[in-house]
């Protein structure tokens, strides 16, 4: 069955309107298939599960051994959170690849390009539904988390500067996942791509803190984007003290990687596609 959506009849491009007819057309094929958001979300849910009940007795004894006394499974589940939502974040990057290179593989694009709509508002239409579907899993996320044990102690300031900084990261990594799934050829491929993102929070401070890891990988951890969104996401969320360069380098890597993704995109979006 195929899916209209509504295009102004107007005298040229309308780069917002047209961005917006593509965005409802994204979230009505996210409301006819709402098992894409579950299964999406069952990554992290697992992962968080298995963390907290199986490994967060051992590894929560050493968040603060060296502080002079060890955690327990409740400050274990405290200091994942951040981890568990950026992993949330980056599982929705896989159906957003796949998504984009159905549209590529299936001549939906090709009949977009001779229409007279705005040329990156397909592409603007993907990015938009994919933070939509993340703040969704987000909030999931955390709502099984607090059933866990999660307890952030946190005022309505820490929780907008919170969601602010998902809001930017999940920007940051759809369009970075639109740019995956314009180059892949095939959906296949375009299913894989997430798959460094969601290793990520493992090589950096997500699960343990990167002064445990050997000095090679402890370098990469303390400098890679992942590290520093989870440090000022733990700030916000726990009310610990937040250092500046953190927060600037967190705000930083989202710009800069929401930059690199859009213009990634409509570079490889405006050349012709190879088969």
């Amino acid at each position: 069955m195929s899916t209209t959506f509504p295009i102004a009849e107007t005298d040229g491009p309308q780069p917002f309107s047209d961005s917006m007819a593509m965005f409802s057309r994204q979230t009505r094929r996210l409301r006819r298939y709402p098992e894409l958001t579950v299964v999406v979300l069952a990554i992290p849910i697992i992962f968080l599960l298995l963390f907290v009940f199986v490994f967060g007795g051992t590894l929560g004894a050493g968040l603060n051994g060296g502080a002079g006394g060890g955690g327990d499974r409740g400050d274990y589940v405290n200091y994942v959170m951040p981890a568990i939502l950026l992993m949330t974040i980056s599982s929705i990057a896989a159906g957003t690849s796949t998504s984009v290179c159905q549209d590529m593989t299936t001549g939906i694009i090709a009949r977009f390009r001779t229409m007279s709509i705005s040329p990156g508002s397909v592409l603007t239409g993907h990015a938009l539904a994919a933070v939509l579907q993340s703040l969704i899993s987000l909030v999931i996320v955390v709502a099984v988390g607090v059933l866990v044990g999660f307890r952030p102690e946190v005022d309505l300031r820490g929780w907008l500067g919170a969601a602010a900084l998902l809001a930017g990261m999940s920007l940051a990594i759809a369009w970075l996942s639109v740019a995956c799934g314009l180059i892949a050829r095939s959906v296949e491929t375009a299913s894989n791509f997430s798959l460094p993102l969601v290793v990520l929070p493992f090589l950096g401070s997500g699960f343990v803190p990167t002064d445990s890891m050997p000095s090679g990988l402890a370098w990469f951890a303390e400098y890679q984007p992942f590290t520093p969104v989870m440090d000022v996401l733990r700030g916000l969320l726990l009310g610990t003290p937040l250092e500046t360069g953190a927060v600037g380098l967190a705000i930083g890597w989202c710009v800069g990687l929401t930059g690199l993704g859009h213009i990634w995109s409509r570079r490889v979006y405006a050349r012709p596609r190879k088969i």
